[in-house]
This record gives C-alpha cells, sequence and structure tokens, in this order.
C-alpha cells in the first residue's frame, strides 16, 4: 500500500506495526484532534480495510471516513490527517521516471509565465488525465518553487509556491477554456451559462491551492515527522475555531452546526427538566403528614414544579470585531428559542436599537443580519463600539423590555475604544433581570488589554469566555433555564 509509513524525521518512513498498527496510529490522532473514535469504529475500519483494494487510495478514504466520521464538519480534518497518514507517495515523486517536467527559458531558470499558461489549460480540463498531469505539476513546483533551507535540512511552504505561481489571477484564462469560442461579451453578460463557468473556475482555482497545500504537508512530513505537522498544519475542527479569527469557509461550517448543536442542547435542556419534576421538598407539607406516624416523617411531601420558560433578553455587539461570533450566536439563540417564552433582540455599536423583527420564525438569519445593519439604528457618533453609550441607551428607551422574570445574554469582546464603561448603567440592568451574563469571544488572558473594559465590566456581571463553537455550546448549555 503506498500509505502506510510512520512518520520520522527525514529518510524512509515505515510501518513496524504492519496495518493493523498504523490504523490504531491513525485513530489515535483522530482523537488527538477531537474527534471521537471509539473501538466499535476502530474494529469496522479494520474490517472494511480487508474487502477494499487498499491500492485504491481514494477508496480507502471514503471506506474510513463512513465508518470513523459521526459529522460531516469534521471532514477536512480527517482529510489532512488520512493524506498524513497514508501519503500519495513517499520522497519526491517521478523517482519511478514518470518526473513532470516544468517549462523552462533558455537560461534553464523556470519559466513562471509558461507555467501559468499550463495551469489554466489544465484546470479548463476536466479529464482525468488532466487531473493526473495538475497533481505531477504540483508535486514538480512544491519540489523546486516551495523548497528551503531551514536549520533541519530541505523545507517546503505552500505560501512560496503560490506566491510564485498566482493561481487567482488565472480565472479570466481558465474562464476562457472552459467557455471556449465565446465572445469577451457573452463572458461579461453574466448569463446563466457564464456565471457557472466563473464558479467552476473558482472552485478549480481553490482545489488547485488545496494540493499545493497537500503536497507541502506530506513533504514537510517526511522532514520533520507526522507528529509535528499535525499540530500545525491540519486544520481545526469546525467547533474548535475562534470566532475571532475564522475565515469565511470556517465561518459556513459553523453555520452548518447550528441546528445540530440546538438539537443536542434542546436535548439536554429536556433530560434536565425531567430529572428535576418531583420538585423541591415541601417541609410544612411533610411535617403535617408526619403527624399520622407519630411525627416520624415517613413520607416525604414534595413540592409541584413550576417549570417556566422565562423571557430572553439578548444584547449584542454587531460591530465588525466581533461580527462573526454575534452572527453564529444569534443563529443558535434563534434556533433556541421555543426554550423561551420570549426573546428579544438588541442590537448596537454606539447606539442601541431593539432588531427583534428581524429574526422571525423561518426567516433566513443572513438576510435578517443585512438587513438589520441596514435599517437598524446602531450609529450615533463615529461608528465604534461604544458600550457605555450603548447601556444607557438600552435603559433610556428599552428598560421596559428587562423584568424580573428575564435572563439577560449580553454579547460583545468588551472594547470600548478607552470610552466611559458606564458600570451603573450595566449594574442596573443587571438587578433588575432574573439572571444576568455576558459571553466574551476573546481569550480570557486578553480581558483588559488594550482599550478592552472587560474585567472591569466583570466585576459586575458573570463573564464567560466563548472562543469557539464548542465552548458557546457548553456555556449555553449551563445557562439554559430548568
Amino acid at each position: 500500500m503506498a500509505g502506510a509509513p510512520t512518520s520520522g524525521s527525514g529518510g524512509t518512513l515505515k510501518a513496524p506495526h504492519g496495518i493493523p498498527g498504523h490504523l490504531v496510529g491513525f485513530v489515535e490522532s483522530l482523537r488527538r484532534r477531537g474527534i471521537a473514535v471509539g473501538p466499535s469504529e476502530t474494529v469496522d475500519a479494520g474490517q472494511v480495510m480487508t474487502v477494499i483494494d487498499l491500492l485504491d487510495r481514494e477508496m480507502l478514504r471514503e471506506g474510513l471516513a463512513c465508518t470513523l466520521l459521526r459529522r460531516s464538519t469534521h471532514r477536512p480534518t480527517f482529510d489532512a490527517l488520512f493524506d498524513l497518514w497514508f501519503p500519495a507517495a513517499i520522497g519526491r515523486r517521478g523517482a519511478d521516471g514518470a518526473e513532470f517536467t516544468l517549462p523552462r527559458t533558455p537560461s534553464g531558470e523556470i519559466d513562471l509565465e509558461a507555467v501559468r499558461d499550463l495551469i489554466a489549460e489544465l484546470l479548463a480540463d476536466d479529464s482525468a488525465e488532466a487531473l493526473a498531469t495538475t497533481e505531477m505539476l504540483t508535486a514538480q513546483l512544491v519540489e523546486e518553487l516551495g523548497q528551503y533551507k531551514s536549520s533541519n535540512g530541505p523545507s517546503f511552504s505552500a505560501y512560496q509556491t503560490l506566491r510564485d505561481v498566482s493561481p487567482e489571477t488565472l480565472l479570466t484564462r481558465i474562464l476562457e477554456g472552459l467557455l471556449g469560442n465565446a465572445s469577451r461579451d457573452e463572458r461579461d453578460s453574466g448569463d446563466y451559462e457564464t456565471e457557472v463557468a466563473r464558479q467552476t473556475a473558482a472552485r478549480r482555482i481553490a482545489d488547485f491551492r488545496a494540493m499545493i497545500e497537500r503536497e507541502t504537508r506530506r513533504r514537510t512530513a517526511e522532514q520533520l515527522g507526522r507528529e509535528r505537522v499535525e499540530k500545525y498544519g491540519v486544520p481545526k475542527l469546525a467547533e474548535e475555531v475562534d470566532f475571532l479569527r475564522a475565515s469565511d469557509t470556517e465561518l459556513v461550517a459553523l453555520r452548518r452546526q447550528v441546528m445540530p448543536l440546538a438539537r443536542l442542547l434542546a436535548s439536554r435542556l429536556a433530560a434536565r427538566r425531567r430529572r428535576s419534576r418531583a420538585g423541591a421538598i415541601d417541609l410544612r407539607r411533610t411535617l403535617r403528614k408526619s403527624m399520622s406516624t407519630g411525627g416520624v416523617p415517613i413520607d416525604l411531601i414534595n413540592r409541584k414544579p413550576r417549570p417556566a420558560r422565562p423571557e430572553l433578553v439578548v444584547l449584542c455587539d454587531v460591530s465588525g470585531s466581533v461580527s462573526g461570533f454575534s452572527h453564529f450566536t444569534l443563529l443558535l439563540v434563534h434556533a433556541l428559542r421555543e426554550q423561551f417564552s420570549r426573546v428579544r433582540v438588541f442590537a448596537f455599536i454606539d447606539t442601541t436599537d431593539e432588531v427583534t423583527h428581524h429574526f422571525t420564525a423561518g426567516i433566513d438569519l443572513g438576510t435578517a443580519m443585512s438587513q438589520m445593519l441596514r435599517e437598524a439604528e446602531l450609529i450615533t457618533y463615529d461608528g465604534h463600539s461604544d458600550y457605555g453609550n450603548a447601556f444607557a441607551t438600552f435603559n433610556e428607551k428599552h428598560a421596559h423590555s428587562l423584568t424580573s422574570r428575564s435572563s439577560l445574554l449580553i454579547l460583545g469582546d468588551g472594547r470600548n475604544n478607552y470610552r466611559n464603561p458606564n458600570l451603573d448603567a450595566l449594574g442596573h440592568m443587571v438587578q433588575v433581570a432574573r439572571h444576568a451574563h455576558w459571553l466574551n469571544p476573546e481569550p480570557r488572558g486578553q480581558w483588559g488589554s488594550g482599550d478592552s473594559a472587560a474585567r472591569v465590566y466583570g466585576e459586575v456581571i458573570t463573564m464567560h469566555e466563548c472562543r469557539s463553537a464548542k465552548q458557546l455550546a457548553e456555556v449555553v448549555a449551563a445557562l439554559l433555564p430548568v
């Protein structure tokens, strides 16, 4: 099998414990990255490997993914680890005589313009032969453009390779190859066929970049060891990505997590309510009952439980620095709205406005966020976050929305641009609400640094670190009403 090596620092990679031991090592690697794989899944994966063609790498990938993964959002992390544990090749490709030759200038240097033309031609062709040629081209580009010398010997850089090739500049050329003889006016017309071709070209460029990154990881793992590359070269699980550092692609994956996460939290809440049905002991009724047994309280009388769904008031910072976090949290709150008797949403940047009407049942949350930012009165001064003025505006215009039955949830990083934090206004809100909590997407170690007023606010309200979807789920599960 072309992919059963274990990592070392350079040299030929071997699997000292054979295929079963290699599979166990792969499973342990998945667990280290947070993917839950149990013994039964491992046994199933071993059985799959006994019936499929181990030389068919993609069949092996799909077979292991079907048995080891429980969530589709874990697939990018799985694929990156699979490429490390079951690499497409060992060492430099082309050692068997099938090496691809890069175009060169008369002086012997790599002809980058000819390379770009070749890449555009290959990406415009969706045949199997073009894909195979692209893989060989990728290997050579990483070997010759991405290689550099380090203290540990040769190393490889995807950034260095992509910087010289600049695949993002090839969109027009690939589009021309996809549309064939269409005129420039037809290509710029924006009709359905042109738009499909444009999206196809963009996707193939993204696939090419991913091929460069995979080849770079493979070659780097052979030099530095697989375990080291696992730490920095494998994408995090969607639920572990920091909200404030998430890319657009990662935010899309996070949004796909909302409904499964909401169902999980709702089931936990239902279980907690079932356990709390007995209610607390009614001491007066128990003592009265004990009169018939000589004062011995044999039968305990419990109060009837009064499960109540409190009102939820959400006050969220929607400024650019925390917009991704606020968006995702509002998605989650919207999915859990049935757990509350009423949900009211207020947004602010430097002033506060109610935006509940933008989050009606069944509406697309992306559309709701866009409408909210266009129509709500969130800016009074310069458009920079001003928590103090936002709290004052809330108390002035919307104080009636917060009652003793309300749970107050504030979303934001507490970065107040060195302005007055207005602790009195926040303190009044906390006193009125039944429960009050602040969810902060910044690491706890950064609270109070620079223009952050998080530590000051933390003296007035309970503040929780919520850097990722995983942390957010844990906090929200603990705060849900019973």
